[in-house]
């Protein structure tokens, strides 16, 4: 098991923020939030292709064929985007909206396209916890797209890796367990990049979070780094919250300091909650931040 305690320093700043009660969505809901992620991750892949030639990777230290598998990834999220706006139906499928990704280079555009696909893996294996009796109620293309959301987050779960070992020379899962994410908490990640929606698009119910800002998403044992979260009048105590896999672990803020767990690797998501009785993990103060704890190949235990 890893042992990586680091010393965590909160730095709260004005903005309300109160914790979010768990919403419900029907069918139709969950997927036309998949949709929006997919409007996303293909617009992002869009621009970075269009933004980069073979030319700029292979100067960056890519191989072309880095690009072409690039390439039939975008040629995946827009074949995802038609399979849902078809099943939700044009009159209810959410449109692109504007976004603003920061890449202004290869390596910039590579390093983002791993979180985007790795967020977007999270996101539709989340869906599985919204999905019931009630849930299912709708036409047969909802509910085909609620079964194809499986497959789909399988294919995002294979790109990420695919990005992550061959692309960036890191590990190539982040444990036995991919880690879920609620719609709320994955939203929360990828609205950033978000300018402005078309107006005729539907609400899905998902609120805004404060956003959770890291000043180093890399930690080393022992480090302390920085958070900077939108908070006013929260309860105290306050926890940190750390999805990694199928575990939720908690920290105790004290002083506007936590230590972080030990045994988080890969890719773990990190928010503030009011209590770590609170199970539900849309009961959030804040939005969700990344932190990455690659490991190596003569690594063991890794949950």
């Amino acid at each position: 098991m890893f042992h990586k305690a680091a010393l965590v320093a909160l730095v709260g700043v004005a903005t309300a923020a109160n914790a979010i009660q768990t919403p419900t969505w029907c069918s139709k809901e969950l997927v036309q939030f998949a949709l929006n992620v997919e409007n996303l991750e293909s617009a992002f892949l869009s621009q970075g292709l269009s933004q980069f030639s073979v030319t700029d990777f292979t100067n960056a230290g890519y191989a072309k064929w880095v690009r072409g598998r690039f390439q039939q990834i975008a040629d995946n999220e827009a074949a995802h985007v038609a399979f849902l706006s078809n099943a939700v139906g044009t009159d209810d499928a959410p449109k692109a909206c504007t976004y603003d990704f920061p890449i202004t280079d290869v390596q910039s555009f590579v390093n983002l396209a791993q979180k985007i696909e790795t967020i977007g893996a999270s996101a539709y294996i989340g869906l599985g916890g919204y999905l019931d009796n009630s849930t299912a109620i709708g036409s047969s293309s909802l509910r085909g797209a609620i079964t194809a959301a499986v497959s789909i987050a399988a294919t995002k779960a294979r790109q990420a890796g695919w990005i992550t070992a061959t692309v960036l020379h890191q590990q190539p899962w982040d444990g036995a367990f991919e880690t879920p994410l609620s719609p709320v908490a994955a939203w929360s990640l990828l609205t950033n990049f978000v300018n402005e929606c078309p107006d005729s698009n539907p609400d899905v119910g998902v609120p805004e979070l404060p956003t959770l800002t890291i000043s180093d998403s890399t930690p080393a044992p022992g480090d302390t780094i920085s958070l900077t979260i939108a908070l006013k009048g929260a309860k105290s105590p306050r926890y940190a919250i750390w999805l990694d896999g199928i575990r939720t672990v908690y920290s105790e803020i004290t002083n506007g300091k936590t230590v972080v767990p030990s045994g988080l690797s890969g890719t773990v998501f990190v928010g503030v909650v009011p209590s770590k009785d609170a199970a539900d993990r849309d009961n959030l103060i804040t939005g969700f931040a990344v932190v990455d704890f690659p490991f190596d190949s003569n690594a063991r235990n890794v949950l």
